[in-house]
């Protein structure tokens, strides 16, 4: 998150515009990171250019620093540990009352991380966001009581919200033209820290034969060294939506100083009287560089393509997240475990991740024109989610559950990085974080309503064959939904073709995840920003 030279800059270059729309490479370590990313890469710090050696060691430190936060071997198998003789609570238990706390946690804390991310420069929240993990696996040691149980997924909540301060930090350190590059590097650090996590948890359980108490102990030390890594950065001293207000004030302050000084060369005897008066706090707010994007996006709301593309962040996202906190449980009622080398969560997730990288990757070759295929790529790809979600809730085969969640995780992987290009391709970097932040703000809504309802004990209290279930029926509804508005798009492209002058007014090419010629048309925005047709 830093800041740009003027608020809501309209007369950028066209190295910057470029910029603007490369997709970044995703994985799936939430919405907030990969709206982070894109908040982050407004015009920030120049200083990186003259001080190669000094940015490049500041890169080095904290893709160091993201590879090491992510290992966490014992994270795999916590819902093992949970249904184990060693802390002993139910299936009940850890699915209705333990882990519903994390939903709840994550969608209180995501907002006031959002904005002390920018207040606050990064490095305080990384700090929390390591102390949470800590205090995390401190309870998986020590803790036996339920209470405690969902303190650590209070605390697990945290951790996620904090995480886009990660995402954000690391373009305070260089200059624009090296965003792109900066980001493949915080990217790929995090993804080999995720999987260098879970083949060394599957090594210990399978070729160690380790107990669930030494695995959390190692967990324990790596997460201490994140946190000792995360005190020895330095503090940055840009941000974006925050910072951008003080400078703006302090202009103001600038110009009435200067307004008052020629007053008094003209008027010396008048000059006690100030001329300008203060803005009130009110009007300083409304001129803000953060209220004039909340204005800004009903603007957003009348493109058809960010429409889309948002709306499938919020649904498709709430359904994601519901099957990764909640599949756990399930492969434990499919193939109940205990300590032993029989669990394969972790080689699981390491499959998975590599895998999801993989076609995040593929997602920014694929040449579809997107304002026509959207609605129907994305129905197919829901429709064969759900189809695996129902083959997850029935089979009795630990393995076909397996694959069937690495195909799930899969095709979401293959979906993101488009639903970022086509989003942030069409407004101004600080729109775009804010845009991205909204959308995982309401899926997040989304997903603790559906706790709510269907999972936690105050509710109906599902079992997870019953969860997963509800999860292929949200599937489906959406599916329909697509497949209703593909044939609408569809049909009405074909009907404008076939009018005289239709076909030449609507020669859309196949597009790809790449920049948009800067003199293509497009639809501007009054914050400056272009809206593809």
């Amino acid at each position: 998150m830093v800041e740009g030279d003027t608020a809501g800059c309209v007369d950028r270059s066209d190295e910057e515009k470029d910029m603007d729309l490369k997709v970044l490479t995703s994985e799936d370590t939430g919405g907030d990171e990969k709206m982070a990313e894109v908040l982050s890469s407004a015009d920030g710090p120049q200083e990186g250019t003259s001080e190669p050696r000094k940015w490049n060691w500041a890169v080095m430190f904290l893709c160091f620093y993201g590879f090491m936060s992510s290992i966490k071997p014992g994270e795999p198998f916590i819902t093992p540990l949970l249904l184990s003789p060693v802390k002993n609570f139910t299936r009940s238990q850890v699915t209705n009352e333990i882990s519903p706390v994390l939903t709840y946690s994550y969608m209180a804390v995501l907002v006031p991380a959002f904005l002390l991310t920018d207040l606050l420069r990064y490095k305080p929240v990384l700090v929390i966001q390591g102390i949470s993990q800590v205090i995390i696996w401190v309870i998986l040691l020590l803790g036996t009581s339920l209470l405690e149980m969902q303190l650590m997924e209070f605390f697990y909540g945290i951790t996620m919200a904090c995480r886009m301060a990660y995402s954000s930090y690391i373009f305070s350190l260089v200059s624009p033209v090296l965003y792109q590059r900066v980001a493949g590097y915080s990217r790929c650090s995090v993804l080999m820290g995720v999987f260098t996590s879970s083949v060394l948890g599957q090594l210990c359980m399978s070729l160690g034969n380790i107990s669930f108490y030494t695995l959390n102990s190692i967990s324990l030390g790596f997460v201490s060294f994140g946190l000792l890594l995360a005190l020895c950065m330095p503090w940055p001293k840009r941000s974006l939506f925050f910072n951008q207000m003080r400078k703006k004030e302090q202009m103001e302050k600038a110009a009435l100083a200067a307004s008052k000084s020629e007053l008094d060369q003209m008027k010396p005897k008048q000059s006690r009287f100030p001329s300008v008066a203060p803005l009130c706090s009110a009007a300083r707010w409304k001129d803000s560089v953060l209220a004039q994007m909340l204005l800004e996006l009903r603007n957003v709301v009348r493109i058809p393509n960010l429409r889309l593309w948002s709306l499938w962040w919020v649904f498709n996202s709430t359904g994601y997240y519901l099957v990764l906190f909640y599949v756990h449980i399930l492969w434990n009622k499919v193939y109940p475990a205990t300590e032993n080398k029989n669990v394969y969560n972790g080689g699981v997730e390491a499959a998975s991740t590599l895998l999801s990288a993989i076609m995040s990757f593929t997602a920014g070759f694929l040449k579809i024109r997107w304002n026509i295929w959207s609605e129907l790529v994305i129905g197919i790809i829901t429709a064969v989610q759900a189809g695996l979600l129902l083959l997850m809730g029935t089979t009795d085969n630990i393995w076909v559950c397996y694959i069937a969640y690495i195909i799930f995780r899969c095709f979401y992987q293959l979906l993101v990085p488009i639903a970022t290009f086509q989003i942030a391709s069409s407004l101004t970097k600080e729109l775009c974080a804010l845009v991205f932040g909204i959308n995982t703000f309401l899926g997040t809504i989304l997903n603790t309503i559906i706790s709510l309802i269907f999972i936690d004990k105050r509710g109906l209290a599902f079992d997870v064959h019953s969860q997963f279930l509800v999860f292929f029926i949200y599937f489906i509804i959406l599916t329909v939904v697509y497949f209703i508005c593909a044939a609408v798009v569809i049909f009405r492209h074909y009907r404008n073709q076939n009018r005289p002058g239709g076909e030449a007014s609507d020669q859309a090419k196949s597009t790809e995840l790449s920049p948009v010629a800067a003199n293509s048309e497009a639809e501007p925005l009054s914050n400056g920003s272009s809206a593809i047709a």
